[in-house]
Parts: C-alpha cells; structure tokens; sequence
C-alpha cells in the first residue's frame, strides 16, 4: 500500500483530514498533453496549474484521463502530491470528444479498479467538463463520493454566445443532468454562475465563482528586443500574437479578416500565430493548413508566422516579444491567453465574450471589441499598434489587474470548496466573497 495514502482502503470510511485525497477527471484531455494540438488548451493548464497548487494544501490529488497511447505509463508523477492515472478506455489512440459519451462506463470502471489496484480511496471527486462530470455520477456508485463540477464551456452558453458550431444533443442533454446531479458547480465568471443558477431544476444555491489563475512568476514583464532575439522573431515590422487550438471558436477567421482590412495608417503587422501543427517541413498541417489556406485567399499569407504549438514555458517570451495580443474568441469562459499577456504587461485586444469582459476592464486594462466583428477588432488593434504611449499605459495596467488571478488565491478558494464537500456540508460551499472581482 502507497505509503502516502492517510485513510482505509475502504469505500465508505472516512479519513482523517478532510479532502485530504481528490481525484481529478478529465476524459477528453491530459494535463500531460502538448498545448496547441487537438484539445490541449486552457483546460489542460487549468488542471496542471490548479492541482500542483493545491498539493501543498495538504490534498493529494489523482487525475484520471483517457489513454491516447501505447506508450504512456499508468502512473505519472505531475508534481509533488499530484499523480496523472492514465486510463485505457477504448482504443489507445486520439478519439474525438464527441465520440466519447459511450467509453465513460468503462472508463468509470477502469478507474475503480485502478483505485483499488493502488489500495486508495477518494474524500471528493473534482470533474472537469461535461464528459468528466458524467464520469463522475458513474463513479459516485463505487466510491460514494460528493463530486464539483466545472463545465470550462457549456454548450448552452456557446449557442448563447451565437457560435454556429453545433453542439451534440447528448451534450446538451447531459449537460442539463450534470447540473443537478452535481453537489456543486464552480463557475468561471459572474455571466456563466447567473447562468448555471437559472438552469437548475433544484433552484439550489451551490455554484461558486471561482475563476482560473496564472503564474505571475512565469508570466512578468520582460525586454522586448531581448525575447525577440532569443526567438528570432524579425523586427521590421510590429507584432501581433495569438495563442489557441486551432478552432472555429476561438475566431482565428475573423482575425485574419481584421489583418487583411487593415485601416491605412502605418505598415500592417506581422501575426505570430501559436497553435496547431507543422510537418516535418515547417509547414501548417491538419487543421492549421486550413488557417494557412484562408490566410492565402485573404491576401495576407505572407504577413502570418506560423509557430506551431509550443510549450507554456514558451510563451512568456512570445508575449513580450509582440506589441499587442489579440484574442477574436466567439466564446470565452475565462480567457487564459488574455490574462497571461496582461501578466506580462502587454496589451490585449479581445471581443467581449463570455469571460473576457470580466478579466479586462475596457479602455483601461485593455480593449474589447464586439464579438466576430473583423472591421472593429482591425480598428481597436490599428489604434493600439500605432500608439506607443497608449500601448504601454495599458501595458502597465495589465499586469496590474492580473495579480487577482494569482493560482495562490485561485486554489484557496477551490481548496474551500473541496474541503466543505468531503466534510459533508452541500450548503454554503462557496468563500464569503466571490474571487472574481
């Protein structure tokens, strides 16, 4: 038996401390995963960054996910206190989340017996969107578990949102079971926790606004021309920046639209554009080649560098070495990418989408735009690169308006949470004041 475990090996029993074991579900993706490829996002930092702060909490956490590979061990080591249990559940290569609904049985089962293989038992169970809260359900039989559920998007939300992408009607019926199933909901913003409370059938008040957070460490302010150099981007001309999965949602189309609109006035930027795959030849592939064709069609292929994905260590000098970063999102339930760039002082440019107009204070922290509009988002980004002084001003108040979301105040309150949950308490969950402010 793992030296580490502090309570019985047996369903039903209660440990001593309260949460003082957690798993982690997150089917559809692994914090292990390479960001920028298929559905290894925000979400997957998310689940990386919040578990590896909440260890020194005093949880222990095991985050369960779907195997993708032959390769992957069953156990993986994330960080101290924080295991990732790679779960074979159907074949052991990529299936895409919408195929996924009927491999959660046997995922739940599979967990189970991992549980019992490693001699531990769970205090709480922390599902992270709507194929994990499911998963959850499943699991509370075995393991007889209070379970949170974070949904990161909701299909109700995205179609509110007028994202023309169309949801399954499984999700949108789980969704719907998933919210009241739930012991509790964590809600990343005000507009999403208003939504979750109108959509439940119980009208009990359990959601809890907590938002995602950021490492102000890895994400500071930095020399431009130093990170420029040590990427070897070209200087001739400003910069622009995305960061994102290459996907319909995250509005890569209406960027490219805003570059090849670009209003007269000063020379049209280069975009960096992080995200998706290249070939062997450094060339965009899979879904990112499409990106490359529409930029080709709007003229403006030769204005867009195209990175790749890369790792997040990475990124904090992508951030300094541009001179504003766009995020075009149809939706947003946080805005990860935006609240990294102001960490590093930068300017953003965002549509005012789910999250992000609660994460940048318009005029102030940064500029937001109506949602798909190509014409404004040009305007706003035109503004912001051809005036210095404006630019560094919100720069400045950027990383100001970041320390909020600091993983440190992000896992105390998700830490609450999780700790009222295991000692039983389903009223009263969330912190007496809500951490988005």
């Amino acid at each position: 038996m793992p030296t580490d475990y502090r309570g019985p090996a047996v369903f039903g029993f209660e440990s001593d401390l309260p949460a003082s074991r957690v798993a982690m579900i997150s089917v559809h993706t692994s914090p292990l995963a390479s960001l920028g490829r298929a559905d290894a996002g925000g979400m997957n930092v998310y689940i990386r960054e919040l578990c590896c702060h909440l260890a020194p909490l005093g949880h222990d956490i095991d985050i369960f996910t779907r195997r993708v590979d032959a390769e992957t061990p069953e156990v993986t080591q994330l960080c101290p206190g924080v295991n990732v249990i790679t779960i074979t559940a159907g074949p052991a290569e990529p299936v895409h989340k919408d195929d996924l609904f009927p491999l959660l049985p046997e995922f739940a089962n599979q967990a189970v017996l991992s549980s019992l293989r490693r001699g531990v038992r769970y205090d709480v169970v922390h599902a992270h969107y709507w194929l994990s809260g499911w998963t959850a359900h499943l699991l509370r039989r075995f393991w007889d578990t209070p379970f949170v559920t974070m949904f990161h998007t909701t299909a109700h939300m995205k179609r509110s949102s007028g994202n023309s992408t169309i949801e399954s009607p499984q999700r949108v019926i789980t969704e719907r079971q998933v919210i009241d199933l739930s012991d509790s909901l964590i809600a990343a913003n005000p507009a999403e926790r208003a939504d979750l409370l109108w959509r439940q059938r119980m009208r009990t008040d359990k959601v809890c606004t907590v938002p995602p957070g950021v490492d102000l460490d890895l994400f500071s302010p930095g020399d431009q021309d130093a990170a420029r150099g040590r990427l070897g981007l070209p200087d001739d001309r400003p910069l622009l920046l995305f960061v994102g999965r290459i996907d319909p949602i995250k509005g890569i189309d209406i960027l490219i639209r805003a570059l090849a609109g670009w209003p007269l006035g000063g020379p049209r930027p280069r975009l960096v554009l992080i995200g998706g795959e290249l070939d062997e030849t450094g060339m965009p592939s899979g879904s990112l080649a499409a990106v490359a064709e529409g930029a080709e069609a709007a003229g403006v292929a030769d204005d867009i560098l195209f990175m790749g994905s890369r790792p997040q260590t990475d990124l904090p000098d992508f951030y300094r070495a541009v001179d504003v970063v766009a995020v075009p999102s149809l939706y947003e339930s946080f805005g990860l990418v935006a609240v990294e760039a102001m960490a590093c002082g930068r300017a953003v440019v965002a549509s005012r989408a789910g999250g992000l107009a609660f994460t940048i204070e318009d005029g102030e922290s940064g500029l937001l735009v109506p949602v798909a509009d190509a014409a404004a988002l040009g305007v706003a980004l035109h503004e912001v690169v051809n005036d210095a002084e404006r630019r560094a001003r919100l720069g400045t108040a950027a990383r100001v308006a970041a320390y909020p979301f600091s993983w440190e105040t992000v896992a105390s309150g998700i830490s609450h949470i999780l700790n009222r949950l295991a000692l039983g308490h389903r009223a009263d969950l969330c912190c007496d004041e809500e951490i988005f402010a």
